[in-house]
């Protein structure tokens, strides 16, 4: 059990840091160049993985990488940017949030992975804390936006389970720098034609670009593919929550403003939520509840009645 939650903790450093990137995106990088900027996240955090893991893919894993590298990082990276950039960041969190229950009935129909009842649960709580803690009812919304991001959280939801069934006998770091580089590959000539030249960064634009390609991406992947060979695409995907948690925190210490009362409603909903979604929680509660059905009452300690005369 103790395993179980140790990988617990590895999934949780892809989130925490991709949602760092809704805060990053539009301070600091160019708002007019999604592609160039997808591509610019995923090939250097490939190349440097495999710089570290040198083994190239083989045999049916170059097409399985190049189908995983659009799913998940290639067009998915594209699409959030777009949606970083069309949608406030509390709109983009919410459709994101839905990902949990996506992947879970994908990973049903792939891998024959049934979704528990308590990990529904738990996500249906965590999309409600999500919709409670950043959503304000004020904000407009974009249709371009809303379909970019719903279109990336599905892509990325099947990409996710596609790696959890091929990566089997697959070492994390050769499998997260081949779909890094084929992602990152396929975007630079679409970059190219619809973008034009590379745009101009300045100095803190290259930092954050930095920052996104080795921690939010490198490490961040790395991270998520490694605790997916371990525990189940539901219970992962139920970690993923802490996405929007992130951000609104940062969003909070930037501004500088204290946390209102509905976001903090809304953070307990989501921690509650990813807590009882975990399996090793659950077993837990069943071996408490089955000792305490084979521990026999305590015997009596009332008085023997007196013998009779």
């Amino acid at each position: 059990m103790e395993a179980k939650w140790r990988w617990v903790l590895v999934a949780a450093v892809a989130p925490i840091t991709w949602g760092s990137t809704y805060l990053v995106t539009p301070m600091f990088l160019p708002a007019d160049a999604p592609l160039w900027g997808a591509a610019l996240r995923a090939l250097p955090a490939g190349l440097l993985l495999l710089a570290i893991r040198r083994r190239l893919p083989r045999g049916a894993w170059w097409w399985k990488a190049a189908v995983l590298g659009t799913l998940n990082m290639g067009a998915f990276f594209a699409l959030v940017y777009v949606a970083a950039q069309l949608l406030p960041a509390s709109i983009a969190s919410t459709l994101m949030a839905t990902s949990p229950v996506a992947m879970m009935l994908i990973a049903w129909a792939v891998i024959s992975e049934r979704p528990r009842a308590l990990a529904l649960g738990g996500a249906a709580l965590g999309i409600a804390g999500v919709a409670l803690m950043v959503l304000t009812g004020t904000t407009a919304v974009r249709a371009p936006g809303v379909l970019a991001s719903v279109s990336a959280m599905a892509m990325a939801s099947l990409g996710y389970v596609l790696a959890k069934k091929w990566g089997a006998g697959v070492d994390v770091l050769s499998q997260t720098s081949w779909q890094l580089v084929f992602g990152g590959v396929m975007l630079l000539p679409a970059a190219a034609l619809v973008e034009g030249a590379l745009p101009h960064f300045d100095g803190p634009a290259v930092t954050a670009m930095a920052y996104q390609s080795v921690i939010a991406t490198a490490l961040a992947y790395a991270c998520w593919f490694a605790a997916l060979g371990r525990l189940g695409a539901g219970t992962v995907g139920l970690i993923g929550l802490l996405n929007p948690v992130t951000g609104v925190l940062l969003g909070t210490a930037v501004a500088g403003e204290a946390l209102s009362g509905r976001q903090l409603a809304g953070m307990g909903l989501v921690l509650a939520g990813i807590l009882l979604g975990q399996p090793a929680l659950e077993a837990w509660l069943r071996a408490t509840a089955g000792l305490r059905r084979r521990t026999p009452p305590p015997a009596s300690t009332a008085p023997l009645p007196a013998p009779a005369d």
